[in-house]
C-alpha cells in the first residue's frame, strides 16, 4: 500500500482546518507527517491488534502482535480459530485475551460480524455492535473506527496516550474528570480523528498500527 493510499480524503482538509481553530497543533501536525493513519486494511485484524494493544505501551503491543504472526503465519479468523487459545497464550497473550480472540473469531466465522454493514452505519451504531463481542470496549470499537473506517470525528478519551499528550499540551491536570478530557475535543470538531493521531505522534515518533 503506498504512503498517499494510506491517507484520508479528509485529511488535508482536516490538518488545514484544526491549524486555524488552534495554532498550538501547528508545530505538531508537520511533525506527524507522513503518513496520516496507518490502517491494517483487515476489519478482523483491526480488532484484533486492538484487543491485544489493551492496557499495553505501544511497543508491548508490537511485539506479542509480532509473535503472533510468527505463530500463526497470519492473523486471521481462520488461524486463530484452529491455534486455540492455548497456543495463543504461547504468544504472550493473557488468558483472557487469548479467549476474547477466539471469541471474536468465531464472530467473524459465522458471519455475526459483517463488515459490509458498517460504512452506512453511524459511530455510535458501529460501537454499539462492537462493544456486544466480548473483550470488546468503547476504547477497542473506537480504534476500529480510527483505524479501519477512517470516520474523521472520533474523540477517545479512554486512551491513556491521548490523555498524556493533552497532560502535556493543552496543560490539563493528571487527575481530571472525565468530563474535563470530553470538553477537551470540543475546539476540534469535527476533526478530532486527526487531533487524536496528531497528539498520539507527538508522544510516539513511529505511527500506530491496527
Amino acid at each position: 500500500m503506498s504512503e498517499e493510499a494510506m491517507v484520508p480524503a479528509w485529511w488535508e482538509e482536516s490538518c488545514a482546518a484544526l491549524v486555524t481553530l488552534d495554532d498550538r497543533l501547528e508545530p505538531l501536525i508537520l511533525q506527524a507527517r507522513p503518513p496520516a493513519v496507518t490502517p491494517s486494511g483487515d476489519a478482523f485484524a483491526t480488532l484484533a491488534r486492538a484487543i491485544v494493544g489493551q492496557q499495553l505501551s505501544v511497543k508491548a503491543a508490537r511485539r506479542v502482535w509480532e509473535r503472533l504472526e510468527e505463530g500463526l503465519g497470519s492473523v486471521s479468523p481462520q488461524t486463530v480459530l484452529q491455534a486455540g487459545a492455548a497456543r495463543l497464550r504461547e504468544a504472550g497473550l493473557s488468558g483472557a485475551k487469548a479467549s476474547w480472540l477466539v471469541d471474536l473469531a468465531e464472530h467473524f466465522a459465522v458471519g455475526r460480524l459483517d463488515p459490509r454493514c458498517w460504512q452506512e452505519m453511524d459511530d455510535e451504531a458501529i460501537v454499539r455492535t462492537l462493544i456486544a463481542v466480548r473483550g470488546i470496549g468503547r476504547w477497542t470499537a473506537e480504534m476500529f473506527l480510527i483505524f479501519y473506517l477512517w470516520r474523521p470525528d472520533v474523540w477517545p478519551i479512554d486512551d491513556l496516550g491521548l490523555r498524556r499528550a493533552l497532560v502535556r499540551h493543552a496543560g490539563l491536570p493528571e487527575k481530571s474528570p472525565r468530563r474535563v478530557w470530553l470538553e477537551a475535543g470540543e475546539r476540534w470538531r469535527p476533526w478530532r480523528t486527526a487531533a487524536t493521531w496528531i497528539l498520539w505522534r507527538s508522544l510516539e515518533a513511529s505511527p500506530v498500527i491496527y
